[in-house]
């Protein structure tokens, strides 16, 4: 595999430790900006937000320019705003430097992705994407229980510094081994970039990217009070309990992308099908410690073994525009995020106990294998003779990608 992965990894990296630390740092940044914590937790959602919004609008905004160029572009970006929130005076210019951070995130995952798809053979693509998300999946093992640490000896504040540390160690190792690319003059203007995405088949496969991780929100935004409340822990075991998450979701994430270049679509069944099994079994493997610590890896694992194969699944459907289709995938992974948490909070307050969550998030995974379906029977009905929809001339795929050093 090309050394640009790295790259991309280590970006990649950067971007999850500043996405999940907030969780953790939540208790030290209300206390020190004299707010509550439910108001602190807006923090979060500010950042989900500039995901949501900056995703398809970078994309689509820098479509044309060489794709180097762009990755470097967005994590400066990303570098000045965490600075910045290490900087933010107060309560509410930390909030506009949190959105600010969460802009350039799903325009760097899908403008990665379509670099690291066009620098393999077609039968590894699914492998170099998930090598890229391995800097995600790392971050919940490593990076986000050291920035945590580094917020509760040395301040909150410094947790913001590290992390744009890394993002200018990111630039260094853009600059330095992604290949360097012409500008792309033939691709969509911002009009072409968003018709390539009216496809249903496109809106299918982000459905299923936002039923699929919404299953996994539904429990894990509540698997603190599961591990405590239902199996017994500690809460001082809780972050290591965690990191078995993030081992699992690394394990998975390798383990999809493999899968995923011999049959992608078997792949995401799959996983969902693993999933779903995962979340019927969590109240009865969260009575023993044991199971429990078990049935948090196997949630990272069957989760994320579907990434790779929704990430190329989306970027097929829009062919046309694969940088924009892939930056979307990001922002329907963040409406997962904020949508699964709030039905496994529905679960909880209609008071079918802790565990309700994961049954929850099993629904939803079902919801997931259902769309998936649907879109199976779409593709079908699309390649029987007569079946297939006119192809647009500007909506034609862009010819292969062309690197030079």
């Amino acid at each position: 595999m090309p050394l640009a992965l790295l790259a991309l990894a280590v970006g990649a990296f950067g971007i999850g430790t500043t996405e999940f630390v907030m969780m953790g740092l939540l208790p030290d940044v209300a206390d020190d900006l004299h707010v509550s914590i439910p108001t602190a937790g807006h923090l979060v959602s500010a950042y989900a937000l500039g995901v949501v919004v900056g995703a398809p609008l970078l994309a689509a905004l820098t479509a044309r320019l060489p794709r180097r160029s762009v990755l470097i572009g967005l994590m400066a970006l990303f570098v000045a705003g965490n600075a910045l929130s290490a900087l933010a005076p107060g309560y509410d210019s930390l909030l506009a430097a949190r959105f600010l951070s969460g802009l350039p995130h799903g325009a760097f995952f899908g403008v990665g992705a379509v670099v690291a798809t066009g620098m393999v053979a077609p039968e590894r693509k699914a492998r170099s994407v998930s090598l890229m998300f391995l800097g995600l999946t790392v971050a919940n093992i490593a990076g986000v229980p050291a920035a945590t640490l580094m917020g509760q000896h040395l301040g909150w504040r410094a947790t913001f510094l590290g992390v744009g540390a890394i993002g200018l160690a990111a630039i260094a190792a853009l600059t330095l081994l992604v290949p360097r690319d012409r500008p792309h003059p033939g691709a969509a203007g911002l009009r072409g970039e968003l018709a390539a995405l009216r496809p249903l088949p496109v809106w299918l496969a982000l459905a299923t990217t936002v039923a699929g991780f919404g299953a996994l929100f539904a429990a894990y935004s509540y698997v603190t009070p599961m591990l405590t409340g239902a199996a017994g822990f500690a809460e001082s075991s809780v972050t290591l309990l965690l990191a078995l998450f993030g081992v699992g979701a690394t394990a998975g994430n390798l383990l999809g992308g493999r899968l995923a270049d011999h049959s992608l679509r078997g792949t995401l069944c799959g996983g969902l099908l693993s999933l779903t099994a995962v979340l019927l079994l969590f109240p009865l493997l969260m009575r023993a410690g044991w199971s429990a610590a078990l049935a948090v890896a196997l949630l990272g694992m069957a989760a994320f073994v579907t990434g790779s194969p929704l990430q190329l699944m989306v970027m097929e459907k829009a062919a046309a525009a694969p940088s924009l289709a892939s930056s979307a995938n990001q922002a329907a992974f963040n409406l997962a995020n904020a949508g699964g948490a709030w039905i496994g909070g529905l679960a909880l307050a209609a008071g079918f106990g802790t565990t309700s969550p994961a049954v929850a998030g099993a629904g939803l995974a079902v919801l997931g294998l259902a769309v998936a379906g649907a879109a199976r029977v779409v593709d079908r009905r699309r390649a029987l003779p007569g079946g297939r929809e006119r192809v647009v001339a500007a909506h034609r795929p862009e010819p292969a990608e062309t690197f030079t050093h």
